[in-house]
């Protein structure tokens, strides 16, 4: 019998059989800077669906995980207004790769090297079903929005913008 491909087990997936989360593997072929627009387009799912993993910092330097959907971008000034900051900016690669703990492009909100706030763009959460990064470059997980709020505590935010092509 032929057995679909599995993923070598990382972080975030350990956790969420810790967890007892039902979820799917996406293995995919992974293409630098092709993010989750590449992703969706190879495995067949809704861009919109596709969830980014963030690693961004406020003014103090403070690290946070913002979860956007695939096809949109965020709005940094409205993310700081609702979160209670000055200002907010994505971190350089470096610096999200040392408080995550994945390589940037393999980013998962799950079993983060740091603990850090997560928020979510709340049309997220009314989903049936999302793809998120599985703790690897070139595998998302397919699973319920509402893991997100179970095991992350995530706060809803309204930032999203389209995303310019």
């Amino acid at each position: 019998m032929a057995k679909s491909q599995h993923v070598t087990e990382t972080p975030a997936t350990a956790f969420l059989k810790q967890q007892q989360v039902v979820y799917t593997e996406h293995p995919y072929e992974y293409m630098e800077h092709g993010g989750a627009r590449h992703s969706a387009a190879v495995l067949g799912f809704d861009p919109y669906a596709v969830v980014k993993t963030l690693i961004m910092q406020d003014d103090q330097g403070t690290p946070l995980i913002v979860l956007m959907h695939g096809n949109k971008t965020v709005s940094t000034k409205n993310l700081a207004r609702q979160s209670g900051r000055k200002s907010i900016v994505p971190c350089a690669p470096e610096t999200a790769q040392r408080h995550s703990g994945y390589l940037v492009g393999g980013t998962s909100p799950f079993a983060t090297r740091k603990r850090m706030p997560v928020y979510v763009e709340r049309t997220i959460l009314g989903l049936g079903r999302i793809a998120i990064n599985g703790g690897r470059r070139g595998f998302l997980v397919g699973l319920d929005p509402a893991v997100l709020v179970r095991l992350l505590a995530v706060i809803p935010v309204d930032c999203a913008l389209d995303a310019a092509d």
